[in-house]
């Protein structure tokens, strides 16, 4: 199963960022976490379809109405990712 660790910048942390992921994960099928950083960025580990995850990337780059996404960084996971998506 194709899977993706994505770095987002910007304004992503007390905009609802994480929980509005969980959401558009649950729409493409997608399982894994997304988590705030201590350096502002949150971190996204997503597994699923090819498709799946194209949604995911391009909705990260927009992410929900009051962030402010400045950058995405997409890398290859080859970690397993749990079943379902949290928020850590």
């Amino acid at each position: 199963m194709p899977a993706a660790r994505f770095l987002v910048t910007g304004k992503v942390q007390g905009v609802f960022f994480r929980a509005s992921t969980r959401e558009a994960a649950a729409r493409w099928g997608l399982d894994g976490v997304a988590r705030n950083l201590a350096d502002g960025r949150v971190e996204v580990l997503a597994a699923g379809d090819a498709a799946g995850l194209e949604q995911l990337a391009h909705w990260l780059r927009r992410g929900p109405q009051m962030a402010h996404v400045e950058s995405v960084q997409r890398f290859d996971w080859n970690e397993p990712v749990s079943p379902g998506f949290t928020i850590a």
